[in-house]
């Protein structure tokens, strides 16, 4: 996990000086799209579009070494969505503030928010295990 955290960090950090105007712009709707679907009818497509936003920073970044982890990290994002559930709509809504760093080019604060984000996502995740607890406190 630490290595997807780190890797997506990167891209944020990297998307910022190679970012373009239709980049954004598609960054932007899927943010958009995501925030605008409802938590409780929608979630899997709400989901979906929430990971996307992680393949087209993907696209942005246009790395051969990174790519795989990148798009690997979009489909695992759903997936940690999907696991989360609609406790984790806040999160979506909160990729506006990645965006707004990444719409100034402001790498460093785009890497820590994007740090931030899965951070919090994986510990909700953790929550949503059986038990309710991180799995380190189960016993």
């Amino acid at each position: 996990m630490e290595g997807m955290i780190q890797a997506q960090a990167m891209a944020a950090r990297i998307a910022c000086a190679r970012m373009t105007m239709l980049h954004l712009t598609a960054l932007h709707d899927s943010v958009e799209r995501a925030c605008g679907l409802a938590a409780g009818s929608q979630w899997d497509r709400k989901a979906a579009a929430h990971a996307e936003m992680f393949r087209l920073l993907a696209d942005v970044v246009d790395d051969p070494l990174l790519a795989p982890l990148l798009t690997g990290g979009a489909g695992y994002m759903r997936e940690l969505m999907l696991a989360v559930g609609r406790a984790a709509d806040g999160m979506i809504v909160s990729s506006r503030r990645l965006l707004a760093h990444l719409r100034v080019g402001d790498g460093e604060p785009a890497a820590l928010e994007m740090e931030r984000h899965l951070r919090v996502l994986l510990f909700r995740r953790r929550l949503a295990l059986p038990g309710g607890q991180p799995a380190a406190r189960r016993r």
